[in-house]
């Protein structure tokens, strides 16, 4: 048995398919089909107490594609260190770098055993394009930088990722001391895209609340403000931190998304 196969079996035996897991939850939210009984059982609930919850997992997709194609379009990074990447679906990071700059590199990080079952998915990527894979918590940026400097060049810019991921963090693992370290090795020019859910929605805080009482890993809501303060001694790009659907919109969308903000947004550049 190869290597990458005895990991993706090793992977599998670490699945709890007895308790809902945040990223399996996520992808039955965005309609895909690596969930199971109690994932979907928790993600209906979801949608009972929140109907819009879909419509914020799918505005979460729309702005990584938004983030990434103005990164390489714009601001001409090369390199991506993607925390908390999920299930891979349709438009993946290194998709849409690679498909506007094809010698993109791509460092995916998550600790999903589910998630790492499917890595070699994440991982196709044709020349001169790289993508590669860890399993590492968040909670650890030194693991995730010394694996991922051996596919990233740490003196060229890397836009690190954080979607949704910072939420799964609580207040006593200290998230923007975390973001401080992994954003302190990479050079001047490097980019933070960060997004999470906010405590102003009473029905997403009900839904919140209602999934973490039997989550793997619970998710923390914070204020617009604090989530904010995470870019702090960064160069916000504009328009700033704004709830999701608001950043650069695509000025043909077809639909309005809800007026009540459950997300917010933002990248910024370090100096």
């Amino acid at each position: 048995m190869s290597d990458e196969s005895s990991a993706a079996q090793a992977a599998w035996e670490r699945v709890d398919t007895t308790i809902p897991h945040s990223a399996r939850v996520w992808d039955f939210l965005l309609g895909g089909k690596d969930h199971y009984a109690v994932d979907r059982e928790v993600g209906e609930t979801l949608l009972k107490l929140f109907p819009d919850f879909a419509m914020v997992a799918r505005l979460q997709r729309e702005f990584l594609m938004r983030a990434v194609r103005y990164l390489v379009s714009e601001a001409g990074v090369r390199q991506f260190l993607d925390i908390g990447t999920g299930l891979p679906t349709a438009n993946n990071t290194h998709e849409v770098a690679q498909s506007i700059a094809p010698e993109t590199r791509v460092v995916y990080v998550d600790n999903d055993p589910i998630v790492l079952a499917h890595a070699r998915a994440l991982l196709t990527s044709a020349e001169p394009g790289v993508t590669d894979y860890i399993d590492a918590d968040v909670r650890h940026p030194d693991v995730i930088l010394n694996g991922a400097a051996k596919t990233l060049d740490f003196t060229r810019p890397v836009a690190v990722m954080m979607l949704s991921i910072a939420g799964q963090l609580t207040d006593d693992d200290n998230p923007a001391a975390i973001i401080g370290q992994l954003l302190e090795r990479l050079p001047s020019g490097s980019y933070l895209a960060l997004s999470d859910g906010t405590d102003t929605n009473p029905a997403l805080v009900r839904a919140v609340t209602n999934y973490n009482r039997t989550a793997a890993n619970t998710y923390q809501l914070r204020s617009p403000a604090q989530i904010a303060a995470f870019f702090a001694g960064l160069d916000l790009v504009e328009p700033g931190v704004v709830p999701t659907p608001q950043w650069r919109p695509e000025p043909d969308r077809w639909d309005e998304p809800t007026a009540v903000v459950s997300a917010v947004c933002g990248i910024a550049r370090k100096p």
